[in-house]
């Protein structure tokens, strides 16, 4: 059994690797093939579960890579692109992945550590926090808003929040889409970005392979005690996700430079991951589609699987660690060697590509409507977290209606 559950932790490694560096490949895919192949694999459940729980963990440490280096990103990383594109700009694209490997790895043993006392608090809160969940949303926007510094910039983020936010409500419910999420966050996010990235005339400049300055104790501590924490709230609230959580997260801590923001946004994610696993113990409840598949797998998640779960994690951990720097010194060596220009354009293509192939016109009509109201912040001022609206909107709704 110990070498088949090693066996199993490396398959997932694997295919975390791919739907980790692929834009468009979720984890939810690939879970949902093994669901229906299940009964024809002659796997024990188990093993199964390992796999599936060993990719999910690996993808939230390499999907961080797309993000930063290509503009491509999904609705966990969404936030962190601009940040990331910013470091990149000035030669430390790798800083930008080892950042948001701190936050994985140190957000990894952190919950782990704490899952006890989580277990414990989602038994206690989970009826009484969900009543006001969508209030506490409303005061984090109307803060968002207010802390511009003119009433012009104030007025123009409400309206761009209002406008993803419309066009989020829109996509979302748009069910002949496959992948709704690829083209609205490509376009809010990726494409609006490198496209204005090209107006500038921009330029990659020689990458840094190692970090110059090493991160403030004080930063990451801020950093990923938030992530724990808003991930934790993440994983047992419905419609509630590690973006939404990433928004509140940055307003506790306040400014904690791109670097800092990089962590709390890579330690959301796994955060988010390995508590969802104590959602679907103590409350029965899966809140993402790994979970929900490992779940139907297993018939009921008991404290012995979680235990076997929490042991894969550590193991995936240190392994994802290496991979990711690795992955990512393969970037820089990659993109030292192309034109800047026609590297954004092939980017782009490529965007186009995948959207084309996932929804048709219909998905590259998305994708156009996303690029143009994306690239209204930058020509106009204002920061792109007030683009979240494209998600914090629906969730808003979902939570007061």
């Amino acid at each position: 059994m110990f070498v088949e559950t090693l066996a199993a932790i490396g398959c997932g490694i694997m295919f975390g690797t791919l739907t980790g560096l692929t834009p468009g490949i979720h984890i939810n895919l690939v879970a949902l093939i093994v669901l229906s192949l299940a009964a024809s694999l002659g796997v024990q459940p188990i093993l199964l579960g390992v796999f599936i729980i060993s990719m999910a963990i690996t993808h939230t440490y390499l999907d961080a890579l797309p993000g930063i280096y290509l503009g491509a990103p999904d609705s966990d990383h969404a936030l962190s692109v601009l940040p990331g594109h910013r470091l990149l700009l000035r030669g430390k694209g790798h800083v930008a992945v080892l950042s948001t490997l701190v936050g994985s790895l140190f957000c990894l043993m952190m919950a782990i550590s704490l899952y006890p006392l989580f277990i414990f608090l989602m038994r206690l809160i989970h009826e009484r926090i969900q009543a006001y969940i969508g209030f506490i949303l409303i005061a984090i926007m109307c803060y968002m808003i207010f802390k511009e510094k003119s009433w012009r910039k104030r007025l123009l983020s409400l309206t761009l929040f209002f406008m993803a936010g419309s066009l989020g409500l829109i996509v979302l419910n748009m069910h002949s889409l496959s992948q709704p999420l690829f083209p609205l966050l490509s376009g809010l996010f990726g494409i609006s970005l490198l496209l204005l990235s090209l107006a500038n005339d921009s330029s990659i400049p020689k990458q840094q392979k190692i970090c110059d300055a090493e991160l403030e104790p004080k930063v990451i501590c801020k950093a990923v005690s938030a992530s724990t924490g808003m991930g934790f709230i993440a994983a047992f609230l419905p419609g509630f996700g590690s973006a939404q959580a990433a928004i509140i997260a940055q307003q506790l801590v306040g400014k904690l430079g791109d670097r800092g923001f990089l962590v709390l946004t890579g330690g959301i994610n796994t955060a988010n991951m390995l508590i969802s696993i104590a959602t679907a113990y103590t409350l029965h409840k899966a809140r993402n589609g790994a979970i929900i598949v490992v779940n139907k797998l297993l018939g009921e998640i008991t404290l012995s699987y979680v235990l076997i779960f929490l042991a894969s994690a550590l193991v995936v951990a240190g392994i994802a660690t290496v991979l990711t720097l690795k992955m990512s010194r393969l970037f820089i060596k990659v993109m030292e060697k192309v034109n800047y220009r026609k590297l954004v354009i092939s980017i782009i293509m490529f965007i186009v590509f995948l959207t084309f192939g996932f929804d048709g016109i219909l998905g590259l009509y998305v994708l156009m409507v996303a690029t143009s109201v994306g690239m209204l912040t930058g020509l106009l001022g204002i920061g792109k977290n007030h683009l979240m609206g494209c998600l914090l909107l629906p969730v808003i709704l979902y939570f007061t209606l």
